[in-house]
């Protein structure tokens, strides 16, 4: 039986190899094909994000196996200018990325071994990272095709961006970011 448990960050990283496998497991597939040396490079990013304001992390744990983990931190005003922040903000507009996006909980990671899928690990996860963001505030982007934006939307996450092509990043709020309801549902 697995547990859930969430973690300041230098405890996190204490659990590097497993988190590493779950990483290298969880990102192979499509859309992401990822590569082990992706994993590697994640822990090095990881290394710097527990420095993060507001960083938090929670791990699904049996025994000392870990079977999945998520990450997440305050976003920064402004959003920074690099992996998928400026294609989101020319989505969204500067004024409803500062109003929705800015300041509020980022999850940056939510994986979990796929022998591990459909236990309720990953609900779990996201609600360890999630549950205290101020006001509600909790945001995300994720890829447009991959699966976990269903997944996402069952647990009451809204899309609010969608790429002119189908393919990309999206953006979703969280089930009770005060932004939710008034935000369009991208066409």
């Amino acid at each position: 039986m697995a547990a859930v448990v969430r973690l300041p960050g230098r405890d996190l990283l204490a659990h590097g190899d497993g988190i590493r496998a779950v990483h290298a497991a969880a990102f192979a597939r499509g859309p992401w094909h990822s590569q082990p040396a992706d994993a590697d490079h994640y822990l090095e990013r990881l290394a710097h994000d527990v420095t993060r304001p507001g960083f938090t992390a929670a791990l699904a744990l049996d025994g000392e196996r870990v079977l999945g983990f998520a990450t997440a931190w305050t976003s920064s005003t402004p959003l920074p200018a690099d992996r998928a922040y400026p294609r989101v903000t020319a989505a969204l507009g500067t004024a409803r990325t500062a109003a929705w996006l800015c300041g509020g909980r980022e999850v940056d990671e939510l994986a979990a071994l796929p022998a591990a899928h459909g236990l309720g690990l990953g609900r779990t996860l996201l609600a360890a990272v999630t549950r205290d963001a101020p006001d509600g505030r909790c945001w995300l982007l994720t890829s447009a095709e991959a699966t976990a934006v269903r997944f996402y939307e069952r647990l009451g996450w809204r899309q609010v961006t969608r790429p002119a092509d189908g393919n990309g990043t999206v953006a979703l709020l969280g089930p009770d970011h005060p932004a939710r309801a008034a935000a369009d549902p991208p066409q």
